[in-house]
């Protein structure tokens, strides 16, 4: 029961800390406390998983951190719109992509072309970290070692700029 104790009380004490390391992280004061309490709970449900002579202040940062980029992956994939058209390579075109001028229309449309001339090998890994998949997901999903991932959508991103070097920085 005392060590329960200490661990509430020792959790109590870093809020301060706890809400300016959020406000770091979201740059919003209704995030901040809305991460802090999403860390304090999760920290108060997982209470038996933290061993004694462990950081205690690194253990709780740690949960925060780790909530903080689980959120901001899940707002990701939820913005991520999915493409029915028949290339499929309009994925997450925002609302200001420049569609709507003559020369925005026709860099979407050399992008998709020079993706398409891709084999699917170095064309789905760079689509899906387009799409907002991380490196290990996408080695996951496509049941490839990591370091391949990786290399694939560095040779595709750089064969891309190769393609589209006329359309400049």
């Amino acid at each position: 029961m005392k060590s329960n104790e200490t661990f509430k009380n020792r959790l109590i004490g870093l809020q301060g800390n706890l809400l300016n390391f959020a406000y770091q992280l979201t740059a919003n004061r209704e995030q901040a406390e809305d991460l802090l309490q999403d860390t304090t709970l999760k920290a108060l449900d997982n209470e038996e998983k933290y061993v004694d002579n462990v950081n205690f202040k690194g253990w709780i940062f740690t949960i925060m951190r780790n909530i903080f980029i689980n959120n901001y992956r899940q707002t990701v994939r939820k913005a991520t719109v999915i493409d029915q058209t028949e290339d499929l390579y309009h994925l997450n075109i925002s609302q200001d992509s420049g569609l709507d001028t003559p020369e925005g229309s026709y860099a979407v449309k050399e992008i998709a072309s020079a993706l398409n001339s891709f084999s699917d090998e170095y064309r789905i890994p760079f689509n899906m970290f387009v799409a907002g998949y991380k490196y290990n997901e996408i080695a996951e999903k496509m049941n490839l070692p990591l370091g391949t991932v990786k290399s694939r959508i560095f040779f595709a991103r750089k064969r891309l700029r190769e393609q589209l070097k006329d359309y400049g920085d």
